[in-house]
């Protein structure tokens, strides 16, 4: 049996775990708090002002649950805090502390040097396509029949 070519969905998510792996182990050998890929979804799509649990969820793509408990994850290291959304009394906005901020900026740090890597490996030239076709707008996604 032939096992098919593994389609570009496939290819992202091994290329997304490859960064990961890379990042949240060198972020642990160099002596930082171990985080969760989940956890670690959460700072990278976290804006500096402050983001709601919700909104969190719908840009990470999971439940309002799982971002609720890396979040309250990440509070506990000390590396978010809840404070009152001023647009809505209703809602909380989740930001980093001061040292999550410093966290941050150095996990940012290690993913250039992990990019750096990356184009060692497969070229300059393949990273700076790849970076081009990821942030060129794909439009909607299309509705297609099965055939």
């Amino acid at each position: 049996m032939n096992t098919p070519a593994p389609n570009l969905p496939q290819l992202l998510t091994e290329a997304k775990r490859w960064f990961d792996d890379a990042l949240l182990a060198s972020m642990e050998a160099a002596g930082e708090q171990p985080v969760t890929v989940a956890q670690a979804a959460v700072f990278a799509t976290l804006d500096e002002d402050g983001t709601t649990i919700s909104e969190l969820a719908r840009r990470i793509g999971v439940t309002r649950q799982t971002v609720h408990q890396a979040v309250h994850g990440l509070i506990s290291m000390g590396l978010l805090q809840q404070v009152p959304d001023p647009a809505s009394a209703r809602s909380r906005l989740i930001r980093p502390t001061g040292e999550g901020v410093r966290v941050h900026h150095r996990a940012q740090a290690a993913l250039a040097v992990i990019e750096g890597v990356l184009a060692q490996r497969i070229g300059t030239a393949a990273v700076d396509a790849l970076r081009q076709a990821l942030t060129v707008s794909w439009g909607e996604p299309p509705l297609v029949a099965a055939p």
